[in-house]
């Protein structure tokens, strides 16, 4: 199995691609996510069964998350002028007036090397079809437009190992178990080719996602600014020891 392999499109399906008929009152159907959790163990290149358990288990928690979010003063705010985060994020040139060190400066390297788009991140999703009101439209797109800030902020990576941390850490700040399941899975997964280091790892993830300040309601905008180490003291992410070391040490074994 090959971790630095992501065969599950870079967590963009991970956060935010709602594909339900409702996302903000959408039923569990346990058994269809069993149902997509087998195809994908047996095949994990069948990335479509992602969707289908996520969709399947997401419950209301895109709803609650939205709720929660509108109660805060940032998300008061962010609503109330209209913000649109993918157009910051898609401004390169802007991007690079940052100070070295910085967010901004650290999410631009990031894109560059790894050869991504803030717009990728739309091509998953379908909440302009299937949302009709603003303000949680608005919302949804903006918790997909930062999941790659959040890949800098807390240091996981777009290998297979690393989106599968990130969607534990993701899982312990907005509850959508069907993220929880598929972090499941690719710990059981991963185990195969990392041993006991995967799930320590992820374990870590999910505590770190726990104990964090909540990302949703950020003013990504102007954290772009600010020097990236002084962000994650600020949201409390601290570095991601487990998997930087587990990870590092299959590149070295696998040489």
């Amino acid at each position: 199995m090959n971790i630095e392999t992501n065969n599950i499109e870079g967590n963009h399906i991970a956060t935010h691609s709602i594909k339900s008929k409702n996302p903000r009152n959408n039923r569990m159907r346990p058994l269809i996510a069993m149902r997509a959790l087998k195809n994908l163990i047996n095949d994990p290149e069948k990335t479509d069964q992602v969707f289908v358990v996520i969709n399947a288990m997401s419950g209301t928690s895109l709803e609650k998350t939205f709720v929660r979010f509108r109660k805060t003063e940032m998300g008061k705010k962010i609503l109330s002028e209209n913000r649109n985060l993918l157009t910051t994020l898609l401004d390169r040139e802007g991007l690079g007036t940052h100070d070295a060190g910085t967010l901004g400066q650290a999410y631009l390297g990031f894109v560059e090397r790894e050869q991504i788009s803030a717009d990728g991140l739309v091509d998953a999703s379908q909440l302009k079809e299937e949302i009709e009101e603003p303000r949680f439209r608005l919302f949804g797109e903006r918790m997909r437009d930062q999941h790659d800030l959040w890949h800098v902020t807390t240091g996981y990576g777009r290998d297979t190992f690393g989106e599968a941390c990130l969607l534990a850490f993701t899982y312990a700040q907005t509850g959508n178990r069907g993220l929880g399941i598929i972090a499941l899975a690719g710990m059981m997964k991963l185990q195969k080719a990392l041993g006991a280091g995967a799930r320590k790892a992820i374990w870590q993830a999910y505590k770190a996602g726990k104990r964090a300040a909540w990302l949703p309601q950020q003013d990504w905008e102007a954290l772009l600014s600010q020097p990236l180490e002084e962000v994650r003291q600020q949201l409390r992410i601290a570095p991601p020891e487990v998997y930087q070391e587990v990870f590092e040490n299959y590149k070295v074994a696998n040489a």
